[in-house]
């Protein structure tokens, strides 16, 4: 059985400047705070990071990287969401991703997910 990670990844604030969808999405976003992209996985976060930095391809040939992180990408954030215990199936972590750009959104940060 799987466990699935929820993680956070810092963007260069560049991306709020340069990319009008992810400006669109955040109008609460007033510059101080940080620009993020929030994520779930069945790998570790740190592989995770790596794969959307590089250029990994599934057994289908698709590029498996979030193209607002291979452009933008920094390094991962642990203090926003090591306080998520591993969940058990997919659709429990696409909830969790969910909530916690919602409440990172709320906290003033710019964020990218889904």
């Amino acid at each position: 059985m799987s466990e699935y990670h929820v993680y956070v990844i810092e963007l260069n604030k560049r991306v709020f400047s340069e990319n009008r969808k992810f400006r669109d999405a955040n109008p609460q976003f007033n510059g101080v705070q940080e620009c993020l992209y929030v994520g779930m996985t069945s790998k570790n976060p740190r592989e995770r990071l790596e794969q959307h930095m590089g250029t990994v391809l599934s057994k289908k040939g698709v590029d498996l990287s979030s193209a607002i992180v291979k452009k933008y990408g920094t390094f991962l954030r642990p203090s926003l969401y090591s306080h998520i215990e591993p969940l058990r199936s997919r659709e429990d972590a696409m909830a969790a991703e969910k909530k916690l750009a919602l409440q990172l959104r709320r906290q003033r940060y710019a964020v990218w997910f889904g």
